[in-house]
């Protein structure tokens, strides 16, 4: 298959906002996505969530910190509209979300205690500029706290052919869009290269084996690969056409039915001070 050049000048969010992506993001707590970060939390901190997509990370934020505030910003102004009413619906009053640009935040400098992104310098071309950028908003000793995926260390059981060829797709749809794939691993060295210098790193786990696990996120897996941006991106790119992936759907929903199904993703983690 010949698959177009990746463009440089690509800054495209690679999983879109599809049901099956917005689904799977929900899920995600503090205690599942940012556990790394409860020690630095105090109760009056003003946080700033970056790439907050649905909220529920920037809600359990602001329960956490009661006597603080916490700002999620998005460039979706559909899925902002979406994180205020959540929100709201779950009376959690000091958070509030905006559509903002990752590049060039809306705050004057100094204006955050912490600065929190989980999946977020993934999917960016210019990862440092960002952080830099984010550097920018801390006050004097304040803390960024990244958290990435990287898909280099997926390991998936039973083996399948199908979702090999997922992962290698997953690869090349990423770098065609201008992300990194990989960026877990990454994190300490970009952190250093925007200027921080006093940056821890950790690393965590998410693992899906349970039956209810597996049909979550496989079957919110086999839509995506169909009917999400991330489908259109590798199609678009010249990577995979629809036959694949219906075929990379099938290895999705056979993985579901496995009862030895598993599925673990490792992620880099830092914190990094102002």
């Amino acid at each position: 298959m010949n698959a177009a050049s990746p463009s440089s000048h690509r800054d495209e969010y690679t999983h879109g906002h599809h049901a099956s992506v917005l689904r799977t993001h929900e899920w995600r707590t503090v205690e599942n996505s940012a556990a790394y970060l409860v020690p630095h939390l105090d109760p009056a901190a003003a946080i700033l969530d970056v790439g907050s997509g649905p909220g529920t990370i920037s809600i359990d934020l602001a329960r956490r910190t009661p006597h603080g505030r916490v700002v999620g910003v998005d460039a979706s102004s559909e899925v902002v509209e979406r994180a205020n009413g959540l929100a709201a619906t779950e009376g959690v009053p000091n958070v509030e979300f905006r559509v903002g640009d990752a590049y060039a935040l809306d705050f004057p400098d100094a204006s955050f205690d912490i600065v929190h992104a989980h999946q977020v310098l993934q999917h960016l071309a210019r990862p440092i500029d960002a952080l830099r950028e984010w550097r920018r908003v801390l006050r004097p000793g304040g803390i960024v706290a990244a958290r990435d995926v990287d898909y280099g260390g997926v390991l998936s059981s039973p083996s399948s052919v199908g979702l090999t060829r997922w992962l290698d797709l997953y690869h090349d749809v990423h770098d065609w869009n201008g992300g990194e794939a990989n960026a877990g691993r990454h994190l300490l060295g970009w952190a250093h290269a925007a200027g921080f210098t006093e940056v821890a790193a950790t690393g965590s786990v998410w693992v899906f084996a349970s039956p209810l696990e597996r049909e979550w996120w496989g079957g919110a897996w086999a839509e995506r690969a169909t009917q999400s941006q991330f489908a259109a991106h590798a199609i678009e790119s010249g990577h995979s056409n629809p036959a694949e992936l219906e075929s990379i759907a099938q290895a999705w929903r056979d993985w579901v039915g496995d009862p030895d199904g598993w599925f673990l993703m490792p992620h880099g983690e830092i914190i990094a001070r102002a």
